[in-house]
């Protein structure tokens, strides 16, 4: 089993696209076989939107998409998420900081710990739409960071 948890500061709009472009693209991508080794979620880093469902534009987005988030909540990540998951992806730096406030000092540098963009041939932050609006540019991070956290596995584990 392939586990791999996303992450942003909220749980409503970049670590949830990641997690469902991410399950499209495993469905899409590999054989029935392979798909079902996968285990994809997302979570936040703060408690600021807990409970609450996909940020309406985010959700317009993926459904633009044919990507349907439905029963998706806010959730924080855990102590707990770090030993289950394989990957943990975050979507910017600033995530990697607040994890400071959940995790053991100690694991902060683990390897299963990364940022989605580094997946990419041009590391940086995925655009984050609460700020800018952009929904779209988000949408084209997550989409090519998913393709290459995808092709990594692949490579690595097939």
């Amino acid at each position: 089993m392939i586990k791999i948890l996303f992450v942003c500061h909220g749980n409503i709009c970049r670590s949830p696209m990641a997690e469902f472009v991410m399950k499209r693209l495993v469905q899409e991508e590999l054989p029935a076989s392979q798909a079902t080794d996968f285990e994809i979620a997302s979570a936040a880093t703060s408690t600021e939107e807990i409970g609450n469902p996909v940020y309406p534009p985010a959700k317009r987005m993926l459904n633009a998409h044919g990507i349907d988030c439905s029963g998706k909540t806010a959730r924080q990540m855990t102590q707990a998420d770090f030993e289950h998951y394989d990957y943990i992806v975050l979507m910017d730096k600033n995530n990697l900081r607040n994890l400071r406030w959940i995790l053991p000092a100690n694991v902060i540098d683990s390897p299963k710990i990364s940022l989605l963009m580094d997946y990419t041939s041009h590391p940086r932050d995925v655009a984050d739409p609460w700020y800018t609006g952009d929904f779209h540019a988000t949408w084209n991070d997550v989409t090519e960071g998913c393709r290459g956290l995808l092709r990594e596995i692949l490579s690595s584990r097939y």
